[in-house]
């Protein structure tokens, strides 16, 4: 009985640390200086979003016990949310339907993605352009962003399981 309290406990550390990867590799500097997401609650949430769907699309195709850590990362992600929401004022009362709402929203994005990304450069740039603010004054190169992303993807699969797991991702 305490092997699978311990065994759930380093699972969640694994996770967080996995989370924290995810979240530095969504604040890559290049996608808000030279692509033009806009450096805002928003557009950090959907380059989040987005970074953590690619990274859990790539646990989700490497089988079963990847996917177990898949819903760890996704649980470390909710958690994130419900943290930064209480310390950005949000009412105590109101954080978990927000919490809730922002976590089925990333559902809705991962299938919407997960079609674009099945699809063709145009398909995803034209989805990309209507999901990601622009920074203030700016145009979002969404083709860029386009590009990028299934760049990232590309070395995603290309990389070690064990690798990835250990939060080493692609810059």
């Amino acid at each position: 009985m305490l092997d699978w309290f311990l065994n759930r406990a380093e699972s969640r550390r694994k996770a967080s640390e996995l989370y924290g990867a995810v979240v530095t590799f969504a604040r890559r500097p290049v996608l808000y200086e030279a692509i033009g997401v806009a450096d805002t609650p928003e557009g950090r949430y959907e380059m989040l979003v987005l970074h953590l769907f690619l990274v859990m699309e790539r646990l989700r195709a490497a089988g079963e016990v990847a996917a177990q850590q898949s819903q760890s990362l996704l649980e470390a992600f909710v958690t994130d949310l419900d943290d930064n929401m209480r310390e950005m004022g949000i009412g105590d009362l109101t954080v978990p339907k927000k919490v809730k709402k922002a976590a089925a929203a990333f559902y809705d994005r991962a299938e919407v993605y997960r079609a674009a990304m099945a699809g063709g450069d145009t398909e995803l740039a034209d989805l990309l352009a209507r999901l990601i603010p622009a920074a203030a004054g700016r145009t979002l190169d969404a083709a860029a962003l386009a590009a990028d992303i299934r760049s990232q993807a590309v070395k995603l699969k290309a990389q070690p399981l064990d690798s990835v797991l250990a939060g080493n991702l692609p810059e």
